[in-house]
């Protein structure tokens, strides 16, 4: 089965997974996850990680470091063999870099310098993340411009890109190839800000009911794990390691994730309102799918129903 891949994106608990599900299930399809957190086999709990099967779930250790461009060759495999099994690759998750690198393709960039990394994060430990994004700003404002300053994964590679190519990583990233494989894509969201707020601080709350501090326990209890692997700066999992390093307490280390969470859909929401030709599915309190003329239907529990599935059909997106 050719076609465009249809792309279901969103912000950090706006419920698209079950609307995935569904239309794998109505569409003979297959889920492929696009979740930078999801890859890694043993973050279940504080990645949401889902019960219903997807490619590229549990695909790598803690312990490894894994990319966009990574990713982007995954996908493409998987993609490959859904279609010739005759099903519909479906992508769902809010990693909108991953996204990018595989519907737009990555311009060519270094490998990362672990000598350079290294001393990037002593200068942070010594004068703080803010201090390196003004550097950052001095170097490539445009990059500067888009990354918080206290995303330290994001000024590390930005700075990392300007020390070793000696030119701004938004220029390096201007060269980036046209579309590589043509997509439709759409953005499930709470049209109300405060609603998309409540439902992340509810799924924090059943984590930690779950077990996210023991899970978080048991990564750090390997030996092999340290803070400053990607998979360990997971949103949730950084604030519960800081927790039990004794560096905070319980109180405060949920304060900060349930911030970093909010962070993170504010980002994701960002990206997405740049992402082009992109139909948006926005809900409101009740879970209803809002259109031009109001409620569409109601989606009980977070499933959607046959009339959103129709009504995506008749919109020519499925």
């Amino acid at each position: 089965m050719s076609g465009p891949l249809l792309c279901i994106m969103g912000p950090t608990a706006s419920g698209k997974t079950d609307l995935a599900i569904a239309l794998a299930e109505a569409l003979d399809g297959e889920l492929i996850s696009v979740d930078s957190a999801l890859v890694y086999r043993e973050l279940d709990i504080g990645s949401a990680k889902p019960a219903y099967p997807h490619h590229l779930i549990d695909i790598c250790d803690p312990a490894e470091v894994y990319s966009a461009a990574r990713f982007a060759c995954d996908a493409r495999t998987a993609i490959e063999a859904i279609r010739r099994r005759g099903r519909r690759p479906i992508l769902v998750g809010g990693t909108m870099l991953y996204y990018r690198a595989l519907l737009r393709g990555l311009a060519p960039m270094p490998a990362a310098d672990p000598a350079l990394r290294d001393d990037l994060q002593v200068r942070a430990t010594r004068e703080g993340w803010p201090a390196l994004h003004a550097e950052l700003a001095r170097l490539d404002p445009a990059s500067a411009a888009r990354i918080h300053p206290n995303h330290s994964q994001r000024i590390v590679r930005a700075l990392e890109l300007c020390r070793l190519t000696g030119r701004p990583a938004s220029a390096i990233r201007r060269e980036t190839p046209d579309p590589a494989l043509p997509s439709l894509c759409v953005a499930l969201a709470p049209a109300d800000r405060a609603t998309l707020h409540a439902r992340i601080a509810a799924r924090l709350q059943g984590m930690l009911a779950d077990g996210l501090v023991e899970e978080v326990a048991a990564l750090r209890a390997r030996g092999d794990l340290h803070a400053g692997l990607p998979s360990m700066r997971a949103v949730g999992y950084r604030q519960i390691w800081e927790y039990l390093d004794g560096t905070t307490d319980r109180h405060r280390a949920v304060e900060r994730a349930l911030a970093a969470t909010r962070q993170l859909a504010k980002r994701q929401l960002t990206w997405l309102r740049s992402w082009p030709q992109l139909s948006w599915l926005l809900t409101d309190a009740g879970g209803h799918l809002l259109t031009a003329d109001g409620a569409l239907a109601a989606v009980p529990g977070g499933l959607p129903s046959d009339r959103i599935l129709n009504y995506l059909a008749e919109d020519a997106i499925v």
